[in-house]
């Protein structure tokens, strides 16, 4: 029985989501650690249920009118929680951040840097006082009216447009033109407005040269195409667009990664003549604090920040203010995460980093007394980093908090107080608490799938690593901060690019290694026998052995809940024809459009297929309730009608891709997309899950699982960021069967990872480091695991030795 000082948050009946009307009892001051494979109903049981009633809780305490500005989380489907405090959640966004956004935005350091100087900084005499936002590049009041705050302008010459000028323009001589088609009608245009494109480009005169590749006009004329054998082609009317135009036109607005990269090497980028790179007005770089611009200092890296801040000294008001900032610093450096400066732009960071950051800015509040609710801190970090994030969660605890984990990491579940291990497996065969206790009661639980990870200390068996077919090499790799490397990718075996954030893995492997092959295959339709240097290094060989690069990442795969499993997999095409193939169907002659929940006909025309309807309530913000006609099924009454062996369409995307794989037995292009989807473990998911419930793991296994079911077409180089991310190791166990297939069947597969595991049964390791930032960017160490695993400049070589299980 509770009573008023209950140590315990005590759940009873929880059944939210695939709970199986749980109970549980969780000792508060505890660093306690929710375990289970993934979809087994942890989330459900941390967030979806004790942080979900704590806000509930919160929100009823608020005034109603205040009510309306604030995110409301809906009731949980829970019987009783008692001894429960306030709850915070520090769930990790996997958001893309814009080039506006740095460090100093996303930890607000930025604005308390801002205040200081607005306050307390050295005016030039008689210059007016400024506020705080006109020392922002992001404002009107602070922006470099030029460059409109970035900093940088982007210029280009015609030597980069053309590199070879003994080259006619039919021949190809500007490079920076598209290719196919798109190529064909730029020079037919400018063929039709008199230009000469079968001289060679040098032999043209300078005024004609500029106008072709620097005008910003757009003439319209009409083009009467060559004929040709077989082809009727009738004029046209097209429009020329200079090289410039079209190079600044593609990098700016184009979404295609690869082409944006192919445009940047028609590029140069130099700071803003105006603001000399600042991206502020003269008037607030005139205002100096210890001497110094707020340009300088936000360049500087946050010790070096911390260091002159303290010896600063000036009026009390600068005292206090620098006591505040120093304060705040002092969370993010603990993190390590001191080399990182407060103008590093957002999109340079890694996602460990980006977490990192989040967390410190979180943790700063100075809250006691709370349960904090976090949801895989250590996704993204390096074994070394999750050293210092875990003596931040031991400082929040001593503060007197509850710190609630949802964690696959077993280093942070072994530093555990209490565990809860939800399972046994995912979706409607978990969903029960299989131990509540110390971490060490779990050894006692068989049908646990954490319990052999957690204590299985067995010397791992000596694996036969794989010898490579050939060797992809990079040269001169100079981006952000790796400098001058030489990398050799070994093809045909499975390679781990390993090291601490910020070491530089996701800009060798995402950036340069994917830009030098999607540099070529992009090039290929306009000069098959030119490889030419990629971009962000000076030369790179051995990839016409690659026919095709697949590069898996974690961004969403669609950012509304019209985009689902079922639809980015390809598979509801494949039941719409189903649907549109029975008798009924066939009666009423209803086609495939009819089963589609995203156009007219169909659909639910009261929620336009959305499965829900926005309530208006006076005083309170609007809230989503089921639709009143199809009550969620989204179909209108009429579709629902027809069946497929007893299941309408509406109930067949609410089967978990388990359940469908039974129900399509039979059904070739249905067997194909299931069972993909089952091997990358993701047999738990529901057939409709809209893609905004999806994680940046379970969004990369789809994309994996959908690439996996094409039929293989040459040597392909697969790329994939921390794929195991967000998984448990039973989950990792499955996934990396599916990749060793793939390299076993003659391709390739470079994974940037910190799952020591999975690094040690890769045949090569690339570590990098051997710190972040400015300390790192250079290859440490290169081989098996068991050399790399050695090397003692390498910070990962003892967390390897260990997962390798050596003396």
């Amino acid at each position: 029985m509770s009573t008023p000082h209950d140590p315990y948050v005590r759940v009873r009946g929880a059944r939210e989501h695939n709970l199986q009307d749980v109970s549980v009892d969780i000792p508060r001051d505890t660093l306690t650690v929710f375990t289970g494979v993934s979809g087994s109903g942890k989330s459900s049981l941390a967030f979806g249920t004790i942080y979900a009633e704590a806000q509930r809780r919160y929100f009823e305490s608020v005034a109603p009118y205040a009510r309306r500005l604030i995110h409301q989380v809906g009731a949980p489907a829970v019987g009783e929680v008692t001894g429960l405090p306030p709850a915070v959640s520090l769930e990790q966004r996997r958001s893309a951040p814009g080039a506006r956004s740095s460090v100093g935005t996303v930890t607000t350091l930025s604005n308390f840097l801002r205040m200081l100087f607005s306050r307390a900084g050295d005016y030039p005499a008689g210059a007016e006082r400024l506020d705080s936002d006109a020392f922002s590049p992001n404002t009107a009041a602070g922006a470099c009216p030029q460059c409109h705050g970035l900093g940088l302008v982007h210029r280009t010459t015609e030597q980069l447009l053309v590199p070879d000028p003994s080259l006619s323009i039919r021949d190809g001589a500007i490079a920076a033109w598209p290719g196919a088609w798109q190529g064909k009608n730029l020079r037919d245009v400018l063929d039709a407005l008199g230009y000469d494109i079968d001289r060679p480009w040098g032999e043209l005169g300078a005024e004609e040269r500029e106008w072709i590749l620097f005008t910003d006009e757009q003439p319209v004329v009409t083009v009467h195409p060559v004929r040709e054998a077989g082809r009727i082609q009738r004029p046209y009317q097209g429009t020329y667009m200079s090289a410039r135009r079209y190079v600044m036109h593609t990098f700016a607005d184009s979404r295609s990664r690869t082409l944006r990269a192919k445009a940047e090497r028609f590029l140069t980028s130099a700071p803003c003549p105006a603001c000399g790179g600042s991206r502020l007005r003269p008037q607030a770089m005139a205002v100096t604090f210890a001497g110094r611009t707020i340009a300088e200092l936000a360049a500087l890296p946050l010790t070096s920040l911390s260091e002159l801040l303290r010896t600063a000294g000036g009026s009390d008001t600068a005292r206090v203010l620098t006591a505040d900032l120093l304060a705040r610093i002092e969370t993010v450096t603990e993190l390590g995460l001191g080399y990182l400066s407060l103008d590093r732009t957002a999109p340079t960071l890694s996602s460990g980093e980006l977490q990192r950051l989040r967390l410190a800015t979180q943790l700063r509040s100075g809250l006691f007394g709370v349960v904090y609710v976090l949801d895989e801190p250590s996704a993204g970090l390096h074994p070394a980093d999750t050293e210092s994030l875990l003596g931040v969660l031991g400082r929040l605890k001593e503060a007197g908090n509850s710190v609630f984990v949802v964690e696959h990491q077993m280093d942070v579940v072994r530093r555990a107080d209490w565990l809860v291990d939800v399972g046994p497996l995912a979706g409607e065969h978990g969903g029960r608490v299989l131990h509540s206790g110390p971490p060490a009661g779990l050894a006692e639980v068989t049908e646990s799938a954490t319990r052999r990870f957690l204590f299985d200390e067995e010397p791992l068996p000596v694996r036969e690593v794989r010898a490579p077919s050939g060797w992809l090499r990079l040269s001169g790799v100079d981006r952000h901060n790796v400098r001058g490397v030489d990398a050799a990718f070994p093809l045909g075996v499975f390679t781990a690019v390993t090291g601490v954030s910020g070491s530089g893995k996701s800009t060798l492997v995402g950036q340069v290694l994917a830009g030098a092959l999607a540099d070529r295959q992009v090039g290929a339709g306009e000069d098959p026998a030119a490889e030419r240097p990629a971009p962000w290094c000076a030369s790179a060989q051995g990839l016409e052995a690659v026919d095709r690069l697949v590069q898996v990442d974690q961004r969403p795969i669609g950012r509304t809940p019209r985009s689902n499993l079922a639809t980015y997999t390809g598979l509801f095409d494949v039941v719409r024809k189903l649907f549109a193939g029975t008798e009924t169907a066939r009666e009423r002659g209803y086609k495939a459009g009819r089963f589609s929940f995203n156009v007219a006909g169909g659909r639910c025309e009261t929620c336009q297929g959305e499965g829900f309807v926005s309530v208006e309530l006076l005083f309170l913000p609007s809230t989503y309730a089921p639709c009143p006609d199809c009550r969620g099924a989204r179909y209108a009454p009429q579709t629902l009608e027809v069946t497929l062996r007893g299941l309408d369409i509406a109930q067949v995307l609410d089967l978990t891709v388990e359940s469908a794989a039974g129900f399509f037995a039979g059904t070739p292009a249905a067997e194909r997309s299931l069972r993909t989807l089952l091997d990358v473990g993701l047999g738990y998911l529901r057939l409709g899950q809209p893609a905004t419930e999806l994680s940046g793991g379970e969004a990369q296994r789809i994309k994996l699982a959908t690439e996996l079911q094409r039929t293989r077409r040459g040597h392909t180089l697969y790329l994939l960021d921390e794929p195991t991310t967000g998984l448990h190791p039973a989950d990792v166990e499955v996934l990396m069967r599916q990749l060793h297939g793939l390299v076993a069947a003659g391709d390739t597969v470079v994974v940037v990872e910190h799952d020591m595991a999975v690094v040690a049964g890769a045949d090569w390791v690339i570590d990098l480091g051997p710190g972040g930032g400015g300390q790192g960017g250079r290859i440490v160490a290169a081989g098996t695991p068991e050399g790399v695993s050695r090397v003692p400049q390498s910070r990962t070589a003892p967390y390897l030795r260990a997962a390798l299980r050596r003396d």
